[in-house]
């Protein structure tokens, strides 16, 4: 006898298949109005721009142009703002990811005195604004004659990526089953061999979350950048808004400008699927192996499983 089908399946059921995507499409192009309005803008001169909307584009095809693109890049503050945006990203970035991982790690699976104290500290730690420090950070950094450089920049962010880091990783690394671990170190393996062949490649979709998002977080930065930087110092997001006039409203600065800094952090996403999906699938092994070795002791793993560590 067939179960009788709850009003939200029924529901499910009406809208699916074609007319749900219609329906997906349609939304999907209207949130991406602004985002075109924006590009078609950023290649329209400024008094084409001032004397009507960016839809005039679609019946004058000749307004559109790259003047405005050429004249930005040809600004030594912007092209040397874009270098100083990946000194200060890619540093960032690095650190908070190995630093952390190496910490995670050690709060997961190594005994020390004070352990779980320490990692409480971590934790409280997400809760403190990046405002309340930038003063008394600032008056350090003045102090041992590293403010408005980059390295001021990269410490400032590699210091507040770092609690978050620390509690995803470790809470991550935790759930590796203990057995995969005890059965390396029967193999001979040391802590930081384990830590780079055995936690490192199943700690994969972790690592690659964390990293993406504080790369896009540095990347995105202008409050901190503000503040910790100087002319010779400035990231992208800061040499815009030195660009822009005063008593306007600069689109034909602000539209190329924007696409320029977007186009960084496409070219990060765009190189980052291979280590996503490769972290997604250590991730599905992790978890078989989880089912193997600790759920509920359905299986040990065999000691062939593991290469012979000297």
């Amino acid at each position: 006898m067939k179960a009788k089908q709850s009003l939200g399946s029924r529901l499910v059921e009406a809208v699916g298949g074609g007319v749900l995507r219609v329906f997906l499409i349609v939304v999907g192009l209207f949130w991406l109005v602004p985002t075109i309005g924006l590009l078609l803008s950023s290649l329209r001169a400024p008094e084409d721009i001032a004397a009507s909307g960016w839809w005039k584009v679609f019946t004058e095809p000749s307004q559109i142009t790259f003047d405005s693109y050429r004249k930005l890049l040809e600004n030594e503050d912007i092209t040397s703002s874009l270098l100083n945006t990946v000194w200060i990203t890619v540093p960032a970035t690095l650190l908070v990811v190995i630093i952390g991982s190496l910490a995670g790690y050690a709060f997961a699976w190594m005994e020390f005195p004070g352990r779980d104290w320490w990692f409480l500290g971590v934790v409280g730690l997400l809760v403190v604004p990046v405002q309340v420090a930038l003063i008394p950070i600032a008056e350090l950094f003045g102090g041992i004659g590293i403010f408005g450089s980059v390295l001021g920049v990269v410490l400032f962010h590699v210091g507040f990526g770092l609690p978050f880091a620390v509690f995803l990783l470790r809470n991550f690394f935790a759930e590796i089953p203990r057995e995969l671990l005890e059965a390396a170190r029967l193999d001979g393996a040391g802590e930081l061999r384990l830590f780079f062949r055995v936690v490192m490649p199943l700690g994969g979709p972790a690592i690659a979350a964390l990293g993406i998002f504080q790369f896009l977080w540095v990347w995105n930065d202008m409050l901190v950048a503000l503040i910790f930087t100087d002319s010779g110092s400035q990231p992208i997001t800061v040499a815009l808004q030195t660009q822009v006039r005063q008593f306007g409203n600069n689109i034909d600065v602000l539209a190329p400008g924007a696409f320029i800094c977007w186009g960084g952090r496409r070219a990060f996403l765009c190189a980052s699927p291979r280590p996503w999906g490769a972290g997604v699938r250590a991730g599905g092994v992790m978890s078989r192996l989880s089912h193997g070795c600790g759920g509920g002791g359905r299986g040990r793993p065999a000691p062939s499983a593991f290469p012979r560590m000297p």
